[in-house]
């Protein structure tokens, strides 16, 4: 239970809250504070990821140019063989003859690795070579020999014990070892023997030490050459013998992180592999050697690696770094904030006060307008476009009321228009020529002018229809509409009754004119050259309204009645009916 309150004591007072400037600086300095840390985590996520990624096609890059370069100087050598083999000029007089050994000897000066160059006839016995080591001396159970007799051949990296002794050793101190290039030597058509060269690795070692980028020994960055079957067949120095003793094989790479996903999988790039070496993972690049013909592709893979603490040396210092800026960020914004909340809270007080004046009624008490803050002179001028537009919105609703007034009228004298018009030839409609013969024979009567009527029905339409078929019927139907629009006025009325029959209302136009005119219609109309239906003809029947006419239904039975007549007549002819 509660302990009762001392006599002469009082409740505490409330708790007074924070002030409107305090809890602005608190929460947007909160907010911007959690935005700018966590945006700075994600640019140094970002910059950390593309350390990796630059780092990884670093050393693509890398590792493709010396593939190329290792590809280029494969196919080169190979295409030698295979030209001077095919040169019957060379040949001509034998594989054995003096001009050879000066060639033989200048190809070898030529090219520094090339230890020996030299031809054998087909049974393998080697006339002259380039410094007469195998001079006189059988190779036809070498590889090279066999498969030169066949076709263009490169082999891969092998010793060759027979010349290695015979030569000092590679630079490295390990045992000489060879790449071999032989072709078929042709002569009027017909093989004669092997043209056959041994290539120094030694080659391939100066190749790829040309190509290290100048920053390789502070970056730690090496280079390796495995064969298709994942052999290792040179490394840094040329000395793979402890690599050899490790069981290292062509290594294996991964994605670096979920990060890099996009980037790392892409084939030929850099990606995170184990090495027998050491324990810990290299950022390793494999790029398989793009050979320019058969013979030359070896299934070699170049690869280069280096340390991923040195691979990614800065990344997380990076991160770091773009983290302290955003907590430096979040801490001046806290102070704008807190700034600005002070200049509203005195803007607040400012108009709360006006309110209480207001609800005083202190005379002259208004909101300041003139010389008030910024956010006074917004609030005003916000109520005054609201005014304004409120305004603006009523004269818009009346136009648009306005508007679909107009487009209800437009839509329903469309639909007036749509149920007055034949829908095949655009004429009139029986609806709409009874309305247009009612004003004629009222105007009519009431001025006393002549007004006629030609009824029209084409000859024998069934038959076109039978014959030619209803779309071109339909076109004939549309034809004679056209003819009917173009030869009259544009004060006549012109009707489809339905089917084949059309009317035609001529105000102010006595019967012998429009007998007249019917009768010009009857030689267009048979006159029209038709490649769809042959020649068409119509009949007419002519009419005009009589004194003693109350409408105009008389005058039409006596023209239907002329239309009857003239087709009992024959046809193709115009009948007057008065």
């Amino acid at each position: 239970m509660s302990q009762p309150l001392p006599p002469h004591s009082h409740p505490p007072p409330p708790r007074r809250p924070w002030s409107l400037r305090t809890q602005i600086a608190v929460v947007f300095g909160s907010l911007v504070a959690l935005v700018a840390v966590l945006l700075s985590l994600a640019f140094g996520e970002l910059l950390k990821w593309r350390i990796q990624q630059e780092a990884a096609a670093s050393l693509h890059m890398v590792a493709h140019n010396a593939a190329k370069v290792l590809a280029e100087g494969l196919f080169e050598r190979s295409r030698l063989m295979q030209v001077l083999g095919s040169s019957q000029d060379l040949w001509e007089k034998g594989i054995d003859a003096p001009e050879v050994l000066p060639l033989l000897q200048r190809m070898h000066s030529s090219r520094p690795y090339s230890r020996w160059i030299g031809v054998a006839d087909i049974h393998g016995h080697v006339p002259t070579d380039s410094n007469r080591i195998l001079q006189g001396k059988n190779v036809a159970d070498q590889p090279w020999f066999q498969a030169g007799l066949k076709d263009l051949y490169v082999g891969d990296v092998h010793a060759f014990e027979g010349l290695a002794s015979r030569l000092p050793p590679s630079s490295s101190g390990e045992p000489q070892r060879f790449l071999d290039f032989s072709a078929p030597i042709f002569r009027h058509g017909e093989t004669v023997g092997v043209l056959g060269m041994h290539l120094s690795w030694d080659w391939a070692r100066d190749v790829l030490e040309e190509l290290r980028p100048t920053y390789a020994d502070h970056a730690q960055i090496e280079l390796f050459v495995f064969d298709r079957r994942g052999e290792i067949l040179y490394a840094p120095d040329g000395r793979i013998a402890p690599y050899v003793a490790l069981g290292q094989k062509l290594p294996q790479t991964e994605q670096p992180s979920a990060s890099a996903r996009d980037s790392m999988t892409t084939p030929g790039l850099a990606g995170l592999a184990q090495w027998e070496d050491a324990r810990t993972a290299f950022l390793t690049a494999v790029t398989r050697l793009p050979a320019r013909n058969l013979a030359s592709d070896l299934g070699w893979n170049v690869v280069v690696r280096q340390p991923v603490a040195t691979a990614f040396v800065g990344a997380d210092t990076a991160v770091l770094q773009a983290l302290a800026g955003g907590i430096a960020a979040a801490m001046l914004a806290a102070l704008i904030a807190s700034l600005a909340a002070r200049r509203l809270s005195e803007d607040l007080n400012s108009l709360s006060r006006a309110a209480l004046h207001i609800e005083a009624g202190t005379p002259g008490a208004v909101v300041p307008q003139a010389n008030s803050t910024r956010e006074v002179q917004r609030l005003s001028r916000t109520l005054d476009h609201m005014t304004r537009r409120l305004l603006t919105m009523n004269e818009e609703m009346e136009e648009v009321v306005r508007q679909r007034t107009l487009e209800l009228q437009h839509a329903n004298q469309e639909l007036e228009r749509q149920a007055s018009s034949d829908p095949l030839t655009g004429l009139l409609n029986r609806r709409g020529f009874d309305a247009r013969l009612a004003t004629a024979v009222a105007l009519a009567q009431r001025s006393g002018r002549p007004l006629s009527v030609i009824t029209i029905d084409v000859d024998h339409f069934k038959r076109v229809n039978d014959t030619y078929g209803h779309e071109v019927g339909d076109n004939v139907l549309r034809t004679l509409a056209q003819q009917l629009k173009t030869r009259l006025r544009a004060s006549d009325a012109v009707a489809r009754l339905g089917g084949e029959e059309f009317i035609v209302l001529l105000a102010d136009t006595a019967p012998v004119t429009a007998l007249e005119m019917a009768e010009q219609l009857l030689v267009v109309v048979a006159t029209l050259a038709r490649d769809d239906a042959g020649t068409v003809t119509i009949s007419a029947g002519v009419s005009a309204l009589r004194p003693e006419d109350e409408n105009g239904n008389a005058m039409l039975r006596r023209s239907d009645a002329a239309l009857y007549a003239a087709k009992t007549a024959g046809r193709n002819r115009a009948v007057m009916h008065l």
